[in-house]
């Protein structure tokens, strides 16, 4: 019997300690290498981020953006993961992580210069959403350059089907995930099996919070932000991109 999870945090969790390479953490699949390429390029080039900058890239899967702000030279570049497993997975690439979550990042008042917030505000819980955005508030530096993306637009359905049985997940992994993904998951399950660990699925697929472009705003200018500007997302048309700042 399978039981389904859509706690992110545990999946995150899952998924480093399963990591084989740092990119698995940017939980897009087989094209994260290009798409997080892509759209931290995007994101360094919107955030007109330079030396003198002190980042904080909430949420920074595979550390992509904290090797591209490095590279540029900045002042400091901090990066957040939910979990200490994460962290232990980037932590041998010389990179400034440390466990956190959105609505108690564990950073200093006007701390940033420049903040990015990509993918991660639609997989926190609705009601810590205005929390999360006066956290950014507090550590953004006057005048900051604050950058939230991917936010969805409307409420998505989650695109990984429901399973009752383990023959019917592994044949889904095989034929959209490839052969990896299924070998994986059957060491996964020998292991519950030796163990008599409950069978329990966590695809980290469902999204917690969307919004209008309105009602982002709104959120944020409620947190102290003010809108630059938005626009739609380059690779997902559902979603929006958000640059703020912070008052002078």
């Amino acid at each position: 019997m399978l039981t389904r999870s859509d706690d992110y945090v545990a999946y995150c969790r899952e998924t480093a300690k399963h990591a084989r390479d740092p990119h698995d953490l940017a939980l897009r699949g087989g094209k994260a290498h290009e798409i997080t390429r892509l759209t931290h390029e995007r994101i360094v080039e919107v955030t007109n981020l330079r030396a003198e900058d002190d980042l904080l890239d909430i949420g920074c899967g595979d550390g992509i953006l904290l090797r591209m702000a490095n590279a540029i030279g900045v002042h400091s570049a901090i990066g957040l993961l939910a979990t200490e497993e994460e962290v232990a997975v980037l932590r041998p690439f010389n990179l400034n992580v440390r466990q956190g979550f959105t609505d108690q990042l564990p950073v200093p008042d006007c701390a940033a210069s420049v903040i990015v917030c990509n993918s991660v505000l639609l997989i926190v819980p609705r009601e810590k959403i205005p929390a999360s955005l006066q956290e950014i508030h507090r550590v953004a530096k006057p005048a900051a350059r604050i950058f939230i993306g991917e936010i969805p637009v409307h409420k998505q359905n989650d695109p990984t089907p429901q399973f009752t049985t383990r023959g019917e997940l592994l044949s889904h992994l095989y034929h959209h995930n490839g052969l990896r993904a299924w070998f994986g998951m059957v060491r996964r399950m020998a292991w519950w099996q030796i163990t008599g660990t409950p069978a329990v699925i966590n695809p980290g697929t469902a999204t917690t919070f969307w919004a209008s472009p309105e009602e982002m705003i709104a959120l944020a200018e409620s947190a102290g932000l003010l809108l630059v500007r938005y626009w739609q997302h380059e690779h997902i048309s559902t979603r929006n991109n958000y640059l703020f700042r912070k008052p002078d």
